[in-house]
């Protein structure tokens, strides 16, 4: 009879046999279609086959919903030390430097690449760049597109650039149930050889590649308050973790703290640029609070204003606050937010004239899987990009729009790196002979969109802006008794399948969290409300084995140099 711990933690979730399911060879699999892994993809040399694999259409990603702007040293009244020391004071003096300066000192030739490549992005009246500036920043350097719709035209600049120049298959609808992985012939050691994929047309299909890159985006699904599409259900972090990589920060959530709130509508991004044009928070009695609580008022990092905000909510016994924008210019607040103005008109909310109401709400995974400066993860021939990672780039806060910016650095480090592999490969590779075989079959119905509302609703309450030992504790034992009903079944839908990875990936968020004894950045605790830099300047690591997750602490260094000039 099989271990009830080691049947709830499943190396594969479906079954397979490689006699009855077909086989595709690449020299480079890129799973996701958002910023990181098309820019993978650019990056490839042009002599190897590559293939996309993305769960939606292919424009369906966070990188498409991102409003405020891509951050960059563009202005010549700043310099790279300011955006270094911007990001590490956000970071909460858990930023890798090294990883920081990198980044910074990339990030303006991504984005005047970007401009090559036709995104267009706003311009002043003299026809120059016109830069923002969003909360944490020292300067302006926000570079925004369509006012409010950066993500979007960036992602359909690259799209149109990469119809034009790229060579990549595109396989859209396509699900990744899981990364392959076998002993290497050399070292023994576990590797990853590709995926297996699920699509309503073909089924299940092995992807053999040379060279994997993981580009999944975030998690933002796990809770039940977010800007994320719902595309968003933490799969590369979950498939990452069972095929044995290493992930870190997974404590770290960012909870932006200004998501439009309309009882029983969806929720939807009121982006920080609005407060960088100068909106004020109010709350439900009309006082502007942000001032108590930071002398940078609305401009203070987002970590801070999503606490002051709960704090003022609690104060107020209302279920939300208010964004104001009636102390400026009408017409320029709505040429300024065009899509934002949108939306708030189908709930008759003028945003010239009338007040926001506005929550925090799961925004942005700082952890992931973890990977060098190469962007290669811990688990040989597998590398990563953007929101799925945990770089050091963010320590633990992201400071606005480093998002977008990350996920061009490190989605060109890591195609040119699985390309460089792959060349070195011999030009023909074969398929492994990997079998999982099929589990029993429960009679017993799975009412999967409960399990999923349930566990988002209590990963909100237990894990959400503020946290605790005995709401974390209740959190875990709820969590593993579903898992238990849950990662014990092969299921066979992929709304199955994101309802094992976010199990997965809420597992670890609690982990991770209970693990961290203090207050640090986006991880806020109540019974720790101080952060521990004696203690808790330390990165907290998880890998998968065998009974579950194995937690490890990494230290960093004693202190961060200071940023260069």
């Amino acid at each position: 009879m099989p271990d009830p711990a080691e049947s709830a933690n499943p190396r594969y979730l479906a079954p397979f046999h490689p006699k009855r399911i077909p086989h595709h060879f690449v020299d480079v699999l890129i799973v996701g279609g958002g910023i990181a892994g098309l820019r993978a993809a650019m990056a490839c040399d042009p002599r190897l086959s590559v293939l996309i694999v993305t769960k939606d259409h292919r424009r369906e990603s966070n990188s498409t919903y991102a409003q405020g702007g891509i951050a960059g040293v563009l202005d010549p009244e700043d310099n790279f030390a300011n955006h270094v020391r911007d990001t590490l004071v956000a970071g909460a003096n858990l930023c890798d430097p090294d990883v920081v300066d990198l980044v910074v000192r990339e990030a303006p030739a991504h984005i005047r690449e970007l401009m090559a490549w036709g995104a267009q992005f706003d311009l002043s009246d003299d026809g120059e760049l016109l830069l923002g500036r969003e909360g944490g920043h020292s300067h302006n350097r926000i570079a925004h597109a369509l006012g409010d719709a950066t993500g979007r035209e960036i992602m359909r600049a690259m799209w149109v650039h990469a119809r034009e120049t790229l060579r990549a298959q595109v396989w859209e609808n396509t699900f990744t149930i899981d990364l392959l992985t076998t002993p290497s012939e050399l070292t023994g050691e576990s590797e990853c050889r590709g995926a297996l994929v699920w699509s309503p047309t073909h089924g299940k299909t092995f992807v053999w590649a040379k060279q994997t890159i993981l580009a999944t985006g975030g998690a933002g699904q796990v809770f039940r308050e977010t800007t994320n599409p719902a595309v968003a259900t933490g799969d590369g972090h979950a498939i990452a973790y069972r095929a044995g990589a290493e992930l870190a920060d997974m404590e770290f959530m960012q909870f932006h703290p200004t998501v439009l709130y309309i009882a029983g509508s969806s929720r939807s991004l009121i982006t920080e640029a609005m407060r960088g044009e100068g909106a004020w928070l109010i709350d439900a009695d009309g006082h502007r609070f942000m001032p108590e609580y930071d002398e940078r008022a609305e401009l203070a990092p987002r970590d801070i204003v999503s606490r002051a905000i709960v704090h003022q909510m609690e104060k107020t016994r209302r279920p939300s606050v208010f964004l104001d924008l009636r102390h400026l210019d009408a017409e320029h607040v709505r040429a300024r937010f065009p899509g934002i103005a949108k939306s708030c008109l189908e709930f008759g909310i003028d945003i010239a004239t009338d007040p926001i109401p506005v929550r925090p709400g799961a925004h942005y995974l700082i952890g992931g899987v973890r990977v060098d400066e190469h962007a290669a993860t811990t688990l040989p021939r597998l590398w990563a990009a953007g929101e799925a990672t945990s770089s050091g780039l963010h320590g633990a806060n992201r400071l606005a729009s480093n998002s977008l910016l990350e996920g061009l650095v490190y989605g060109h480090r890591a195609g040119q790196g699985a390309a460089a592999a792959a060349l070195e490969e011999a030009d023909t590779f074969r398929a492994i002979p990997l079998v999982n075989e099929a589990a029993p079959k429960s009679k017993e119905r799975l009412d999967l969109a409960d399990i999923r509302n349930s566990l988002k609703s209590l990963m909100w309450l237990r894990a959400g802006v503020w946290r605790e030992a005995d709401g974390l504790a209740e959190a875990a034992e709820s969590i593993q008794s579903w898992r238990r009903y849950v990662l014990t079944r092969q299921l066979t839908t992929p709304d199955g399948w994101e309802l094992q990875n976010l199990l997965q990936v809420a597992e670890l968020m609690i982990r991770s969290a209970t693990k961290r004894e203090e207050s640090r950045g986006v991880h806020l605790r109540n019974d720790f409300p101080q952060p521990k830099d004696a203690e808790w300047r330390r990165r907290v690591t998880v890998r998968r084995a065998a009974t579950g997750p194995q937690i490890e602490l990494t230290p960093l260094l004693d202190a961060p140099p200071a940023p260069a000039a």
